[in-house]
């Protein structure tokens, strides 16, 4: 490694690491960035994994919340290459009766295909989309006294519950409880759990506030986008670096680490006084990701109406199947029909497979650290909604919760939250803590997604970190 006297190292080229990169070398800090892999981007990374031609994205895909984050949104990511693609319906969740809940860009138009329940959607939905730029700062931030109380009130009440209650107390049908049931499950939380509403909430809000686009041609052009706009603000890059202990960097003034707890530990554990040691060795992992990535000589058939419109798909039927799948993978169990997350981006991005041909991914959770092989419940789950499915596999490739912990080792046991998120480890993240990012070490930060806001694509814990060592280190 360069011995080069730098103003902040970065450890960890993730889609946070990155960030805090970006936001140093842009204040005219001289940044080292530092990653063990071959290139940077983290989860953010995407290859040909089951046959020539055919794009799968590793890890992210789908983003969101980097379309609504402050940060990201204001980067000149188009200037390189970065076009985003918003599918016309942002997620579909369909049933057995051969319907479906589509979540729809416009609040209005997925209102009325609720039916009964569509007036009851847009009550709980509609202001939080109205107070979007109120909630953001709240949301994709530290902890804080929020500065608008009664935007923040209209979605942490209803938002601290369990989905489960939300869900019973408000809707009627079959259908929305299913829809949000599914948006609450990307939380990797039991759905009776608190703070899931919220989860649901946030999701909902969000396809009828920015959508849920994804790059066009793999989610690794963000990552190079990223890359590119930080070696172009003067930043030096080490790939094939993997950091052991903090011993081995280049002098520096201030160290961040994209790393979570325990990858901390095992790399300055020897800095860090012994309270703070303990607290971090209490952190709590969540469950892992079973993923199998498809080549299709055709698109998924679909029975419902509406679902091909979808880039993301939620499968696991009405409410009740959801929490009980959920409620397996919490107590270490493998649920029989598991929650599938399924992603079909080919429909609308014919960059990613030969002509005629479509790629797809789905992943389910299963317990942290599982071997178990899941394939055959997920494409159970497929074929239960879009029967023929099999006849258009080309063919496969199974990541293993240990296949994304060796792909990035902060995908501890393929927890792909970096922590389980629920309401206490949302609070105190990873410690209690006004200034979350900084550690009791001289010149010590964490910008991982085990700081506020948590997981996702979305960079604000890099964003938030760099700027606490910029208000710590002023010139």
């Amino acid at each position: 490694m360069t011995r080069v006297t730098y103003d902040a190292v970065v450890v960890g080229a993730g889609p946070n690491g990155l960030a805090a990169a970006i936001v140093l070398a842009g204040a005219g800090r001289s940044t080292l960035l530092v990653e063990a892999n071959d290139t940077a981007g983290g989860a953010l990374r995407s290859a040909p994994l089951t046959l020539p031609g055919f794009i799968h994205d590793m890890g992210a895909a789908i983003m969101p919340l980097a379309a609504a984050s402050p940060f990201l949104s204001r980067l000149p990511l188009a200037r390189y290459g970065v076009e985003w693609i918003q599918p016309p319906v942002a997620a579909a969740h369909p049933l057995d009766d051969g319907t479906a809940a589509l979540l729809e860009p416009s609040l209005s138009a997925t209102a009325r295909g609720l039916g009964a329940d569509g007036n009851r959607y847009e009550a709980i939905v509609g202001p939080l989309v109205a107070d979007w730029k109120k909630l953001a700062p709240m949301l994709l931030g530290p902890p804080r006294l929020p500065r608008h109380p009664i935007s923040a009130a209209r979605l942490s009440i209803p938002g601290v519950l369990p989905i489960t209650m939300l869900s019973r107390a408000i809707f009627r049908g079959v259908q929305t409880p299913a829809l949000m049931a599914g948006l609450a499950a990307h939380s990797i939380l039991p759905l009776d759990r608190p703070l899931t509403a919220g989860y649901a909430l946030l999701f909902a809000t969000l396809a009828h506030v920015t959508g849920w686009p994804f790059p066009r041609g793999g989610a690794q052009r963000l990552a190079d986008a990223l890359r590119g706009y930080f070696l172009d603000l003067g930043g030096e890059i080490e790939t094939s670096a993997r950091v052991c202990s903090l011993r081995e960097l280049p002098p520096t003034a201030v160290t961040v680490l994209d790393l979570t707890p325990r990858q901390i530990l095992d790399v300055a554990g020897y800095c860090l006084p012994p309270g703070y040691r303990h607290r971090l060795s209490g952190w709590r992992y969540g469950p892992g990701v079973f993923k199998v990535d498809y080549a299709l000589a055709g698109p998924i058939p679909w029975t419902a109406p509406g679902v091909s419109q979808a880039a993301t798909v939620h499968l696991g039927g009405a409410l009740r199947e959801i929490v009980e799948a959920e409620d397996h993978v919490a107590h270490g169990r493998h649920p029989d029909r598991p929650f599938v997350l399924v992603a079909q981006p080919s429909l609308f991005d014919p960059s990613r497979a030969p002509a005629g041909s479509h790629t797809a991914w789905a992943y389910c959770h299963v317990p942290n650290g599982s071997t178990l092989d899941m394939t055959k419940r997920v494409e159970a789950q497929i074929e239960r909604f879009a029967p023929g499915f099999r006849d258009r596999v080309l063919a496969r490739t199974v990541t293993t919760p240990t296949d994304l912990e060796r792909m990035d080792a902060n995908l501890v046991g393929g927890d792909i939250s970096g922590g389980t998120q629920d309401l206490r480890q949302w609070l105190a993240r990873p410690v209690p803590s006004v200034v979350p990012y900084r550690t009791p070490a001289k010149g010590l930060y964490i910008c991982s997604s085990s700081t506020p806001p948590g997981a996702g694509v979305h960079g604000m814990c890099g964003y938030h970190a760099a700027r606490a060592v910029l208000r710590d280190t002023p010139r």
